[in-house]
């Protein structure tokens, strides 16, 4: 054997195996074009996304239903607006009309009036009229536009900021603080790369440490890291190069890139690797152990691969632009993991060797033990796997009630920490001033906006929408420079998002606009807004939802069919993967919605779940929750194909892979964990319900519910109907060992 070259070693491997078989044989004998080939193109992929402009996505794109419509008009219509900004000048003792207010509001404007890229002031005292003095005339606004496009205000806002400042210092005894567009995304922005360099920081000793004690060697443990962050590297590039043709979120799509990239990616490596590892030790060859790996625990990779890929597809049929960028960066560093771990892992181990233990520490625990305390709880669940089934069934459950009452909506600035100081000045300007920050818009398409007719009906608009007593002044009108399209801003009733400020919408749309607009030729009407984006949103992901249900299930069901050749199998998987998404999604609202120990964790809470954030976690934890399915249940096929009974299959497997999943569900909840610590309270949502959802999956599902179902089923797990025996079989070939010439233990 060892006079052989690698492609005959290699090659003398039966040639009837699976696809994931093949590319672990093929990049082993081809170690150098599998491993530098993968660089090759992380580094091609890098370079390109680094050269081309991405298209960012815009609120027209993300918008859904009518407020879509009114955004598309707007963006069409060319209006020249730039980003305006405004001062709030707040004093609990004195009033507008006092020398320490009105000295406090010229000085402002007289700091404001030198800088360069400042323009169109608005003071508070020369314009009495103009709505920026607040009811009890403690608050005043001072409101200016910058120079230049709005996308770009946030690039000159740091000195108008520090102007600001210089004034509150010069003036303490009155508050003098910014708040608008550009300062508002700088101070984001910032807070945001802070937080994600701290994550970033974080997670790699987090999971360098977790992998050197379930290895105990440093190149077994970097293994994985290299893999995931190449992946995680050829991705982002990749996206950057797809957001040249299809607009993208940048900002959001590379912290999940980032995300899903370190805990797939090892995960996959992970599961290849300890499988590799366990072969050696049960004493075949480095060669024999490496094929057998690849064509078993491989071959799971790639099952599970496909299955999460799949689920991130239903993303894509989401009917919005915000799920499309972030199924397709996802689906992008998914892909990316698979391979890696499929192509450049095995040639790797093939090039280590014996070498992948180098770097012994002495945590390392050994390999899981059939009496070891994964041993011993299966073994009590297949005692009694009534009681565990229903004990474990019932607390999922329980755990998911408080879902039926998800409410949801869009992220607002008062959701953000209230640490930051931009925060805390909206909340003062909105109880000063309430609604003027969240304007709903009524935006007016027509030939000509500007005849006597549609001035009439602003007038008209603006003396109906009073008389509701559920719209406010200010009432601004806009039209572009072709005077097709006006916009009408004004304030609406309640926080912009609670029931007040639906029942508004509702008001303004189905009663004020319908009357007007119906007495105007050829005109187009739509409303936009904080409240109209959420309810829209809402609608249309409700509508959706059961289409993109029906999608992921209907092919996760039948991918897991022909991988596993039983009806049984693939429907318990799917309903136990439901189950475990379910009582996530009841802990997320417990937690976010109803408040129940967020202060424990640290949490920020809004009294909702963010828009996107149920359909996202769907996808991602139906496929996640596949990994570890996939994993097990390929184990317990391979030994049942092997002669196992049903009972002994299952605790053999659970036990074999116990170290794995284990390790591979710290490394993700600890990955998920560091994003929950974020400051957008998007992200601590994401974060909290994907690690909270595998901790479920790892421990009650795959410890508990797994083995219970499938002894309470027996040899009926393994049913597959004639009728559907031309199924093609996705398998892993266990059963390669009574082949002549295969590989044996």
């Amino acid at each position: 054997m060892a006079a052989c070259s690698a492609g005959d070693r290699f090659g003398a491997v039966a040639d009837r195996t699976n696809l994931a078989g093949r590319a672990g044989r093929w990049s082993a004998a081809h170690w150098k074009t599998a491993a530098f080939g993968w660089l090759a193109i992380a580094l091609v992929a890098v370079a390109a996304g680094s050269a081309v402009p991405i298209k960012q996505l815009t609120d027209a794109d993300m918008a859904s239903g009518e407020a879509a419509r009114a955004e598309h008009m707007l963006a069409q219509a060319g209006f020249n607006i730039p980003a305006t900004e405004s001062v709030l000048v707040q004093s609990k003792t004195v009033t507008v009309d006092q020398q320490a207010f009105s000295a406090t509001v010229a000085s402002l404007v007289q700091t404001l009036s030198l800088q360069r890229n400042v323009t169109n002031i608005v003071s508070p005292i020369e314009n009495p009229k103009a709505g920026l003095v607040s009811a009890d005339r403690h608050s005043a606004l001072v409101q200016f536009d910058i120079k230049g496009k709005a996308a770009k205000a946030k690039d000159k806002i740091v000195p108008i900021m520090k102007a600001v400042d210089a004034t509150q210092a010069g003036n303490p005894s009155v508050l003098v603080q910014e708040f608008g567009y550009a300062s508002a995304t700088y101070e984001l922005n910032k807070r945001f790369e802070r937080d994600m360099a701290r994550a970033e920081y974080t997670s790699f000793p987090l999971t360098i440490l977790i992998l050197l004690i379930a290895f105990g060697a440093l190149v077994a443990a970097g293994l994985p890291v290299l893999l995931a962050m190449s992946a995680v590297l050829a991705a982002t590039g990749l996206n950057s190069v797809v957001g040249h043709f299809v607009p993208t979120d940048k900002q959001t799509v590379s912290a999940i890139i980032l995300m899903m990239g370190m805990a797939v990616g090892i995960d996959y490596s992970l599961f290849y690797l300890r499988r590799e590892r366990e072969e050696r030790h049960r004493g075949s060859s480095p060669h024999e152990a490496l094929l057998r790996t690849a064509r078993t625990s491989g071959q799971a990779v790639l099952v599970s691969g496909v299955t999460v890929l799949i689920a991130m597809a239903g993303m894509l049929i989401s009917g919005n632009a915000i799920f499309t960028t972030i199924g397709l960066g996802t689906m992008l560093v998914v892909f990316a993991s698979m391979v890696g771990s499929l192509t450049v892992l095995p040639a790797l181990l093939h090039r280590l060797g014996d070498k992948v233990d180098r770097g012994r520490i002495p945590l390392f625990r050994g390999e899981p033990r059939d009496d070891g305390p994964w041993g011993r709880l299966v073994a009590r669940v297949l005692q009694r796997p009534v009681v565990a089934t229903v004990t474990a069934g019932g607390l999922l459950a329980m755990l998911a009630l408080p879902a039926l009452s998800m409410h949801t909506k869009l992220p607002s600035l008062t959701d953000l920490p209230h640490d930051m100081q931009i925060v805390r000045t909206y909340e003062r300007i909105q109880q000063a001033f309430p609604g003027s920050q969240t304007p709903a818009v009524l935006v007016v398409r027509a030939p000509n906006v500007t005849t006597p007719a549609f001035s009439r009906a602003y007038a008209q608009f603006r003396e109906r929408a009073l008389a509701t007593g559920e719209l406010y002044p200010p009432f601004h009108v806009t039209v572009n420079p072709a005077k097709t399209v006006a916009r009408i801003d004004f304030a609406v009733a309640g926080n912009g998002d609670n029931t007040a400020s639906i029942r508004a919408l509702h008001t303004l749309r189905d009663t004020v606009v319908p009357p007007i607009a119906s007495t105007l030729p050829n005109v187009e009407t739509a409303v936009t807004g904080v409240t109209a984006g959420t309810y829209d949103f809402n609608k249309q992901m409700k509508s959706r939802l059961p289409f993109v249900f029906l999608f992921v299930l209907g092919l996760a069901f039948t991918l897991l069919l022909m991988t596993f050749r039983s009806l049984v199998i693939a429907a318990t998987a799917v309903a136990l993967n439901l189950l475990s998404v379910a009582a996530a999604y009841g802990i997320l609202v417990a937690v976010f919605q109803w408040g129940w120990l967020h202060s424990l964790f640290g949490f920020q809470t809004n009294g909702a779940i963010v828009t996107w954030l149920p359909l996202f976690l769907f996808v991602i934890l139906f496929g996640l929750s596949m990994d570890y399915h996939v994993f097990i249940l390929s184990r317990v096929k391979e030994l049942h194909d092997a002669g196992e009974t049903t009972e002994d299959a299952i605790r053999l497997a659970i036990t074999r892979t116990a170290g794995t999943v284990t390790s591979a569900a710290i490394i993700m909840v600890a990955v998920f964990g560091l994003f929950s610590t974020l400051a957008l309270i998007q992200m601590q949502q994401m974060g909290f319900g994907l690690a909270i959802a595998v901790l479920i999956d790892a421990t009650i599902v795959r410890g508990i519910l797994v083995p219970a179902v499938m002894k309470l089923l027996g040899e009926a797990n393994w049913y597959l109907p004639r009728g559907l025996g031309w199924l093609p079989s996705l398998s892993p070939e266990s059963d390669a060992r009574h082949r002549p010439g295969a590989l044996v233990d």
